[in-house]
């Protein structure tokens, strides 16, 4: 799409990366996003550009928001290692000590670092419930509670694409006395000035982005993605479709209401940029303590790596929450100590240590195909480039 106009910041030696920004419009199918670095603590590169909605009607502005799927995890995340740094959280500990309810079915030992490795067992809900129980946050928990893990809990990882918010985040409700959404907003987003919400209130659907399906394959080419879930067979297909949701439910007020921590945390590259980049250098953002560096290191180490037994046995790796780059390579040439999460359709967010590098990238037209994203590709090897 020629003549989108790239608006923000960005330092002259990043000049590749407002390229690609602008090259993604024209060459990668892009509708609206946003894109952003901070370095060493500041904000380096703060672009934005296109459309809100599909009729491309609604520019994108500084202040939009979008949702940026399962790239919600590193927030998700984020929260329970700051209860651990508060000594509140125990991550050996069962989880049934802050949750009593979540002993049944064999479950009373599992610890709580398994929920955030993707190794408890429990991807999936066996149980079909309606789209509906994607807002009802006590009945997600009452079915995890009751669930019997698909594998004994450790032996095997398994990407909780749905349940790990709702996992993580009823651990750290109990603890903290309080939603996760709520729980981020008062300790990380208020206090840093991000705009980063977890369930939120009508008077922001203005400033949404719609979020766009992912173009299908032409008439001659099989849906492979949709092939590839039904061959996978009853846990993947659950882990994925239930409660089952189309992405114009994720453009619904009672889906921007809930707090659907895995999937659902709307935000724009800025706020994720930051903090993301404050985990790449000591977790302190304009002299806030976001997270310890003993969390930042326990984070992202290594907890799981191989053959994901959800994801059709790709290889994956795992920290404690986020997501680490196949062993020996990185998101794109980032270094193989960079860690964070992706979303399906192409959002991602990631913080190098190595470089003192926080990014981010969100977008609303999804693309198919498993992440990293070619457009997200693009812009972090601009970036590399550059440094």
């Amino acid at each position: 799409m020629a003549g989108v106009e790239v608006e923000g910041s960005c330092e002259p030696r990043f000049g590749r990366v407002r390229d690609a920004f602008a090259e993604n419009f024209e060459q990668g199918g892009e509708v609206g996003a946003s894109v952003a670095v901070a370095i060493g603590g500041r904000l380096a590169i703060d672009l934005w550009g296109g459309h809100r909605d599909a009729a491309r009607s609604q520019r994108w502005l500084s202040d939009t928001i979008v949702n940026v799927a399962s790239t919600s995890k590193g927030v998700t995340a984020l929260c329970a290692h700051r209860l651990v740094d508060g000594g509140r959280l125990d991550l050996n500990a069962p989880v049934a000590t802050f949750w009593p309810e979540f002993a049944q079915a064999g479950k009373a030992t599992l610890p709580v670092h398994l929920l955030l490795s993707h190794r408890a067992g429990l991807p999936a809900i066996d149980e079909w419930l309606p789209t509906e129980a994607f807002y009802d946050w006590k009945r997600m928990t009452d079915a995890l509670a009751a669930q019997k893990p698909w594998w004994e809990p450790g032996t095997r990882h398994g990407y909780h694409a749905f349940t790990f918010g709702w996992l993580v985040g009823e651990v750290v409700r109990r603890v903290a006395r309080k939603s996760l959404g709520t729980y981020w907003r008062d300790e990380v987003a208020r206090p840093l000035g991000l705009d980063c919400l977890l369930g939120f209130g009508a008077e922001h659907d203005a400033r949404v982005a719609d979020f766009l399906p992912p173009p299908p394959p032409p008439p001659d080419v099989p849906d492979f993605e949709a092939e590839a879930v039904h061959q996978a067979g009853p846990m993947t297909q659950k882990a994925v479709g239930n409660p089952p949701k189309t992405v114009a439910d994720m453009n619904t007020r009672a889906w921007r209401a809930a707090e659907i921590p895995a999937g659902n945390v709307h935000t724009n590259a800025r706020a994720l940029a930051k903090v993301f980049g404050a985990l790449a250098t000591d977790g302190t953002l304009d002299g806030v303590r976001v997270l310890s560096p003993e969390s930042i290191a326990r984070a992202r180490g290594e907890q799981a790596n191989g053959p994901d037994a959800v994801l059709f046995g790709m290889p994956t790796r795992f920290g404690l929450g986020f997501s680490l780059p196949p062993a020996g390579e990185g998101f794109g040439p980032t270094r193989a100590s960079a860690f964070g999460s992706l979303g399906a359709g192409g959002s991602i967010a990631f913080a190098d240590p190595e470089a003192g590098v926080g990014f981010a990238y969100v977008m609303n037209q999804m693309q198919p195909g498993m992440p990293p994203d070619p457009r997200a590709l693009r812009l972090i090897d601009a970036l590399y480039a550059s440094l």
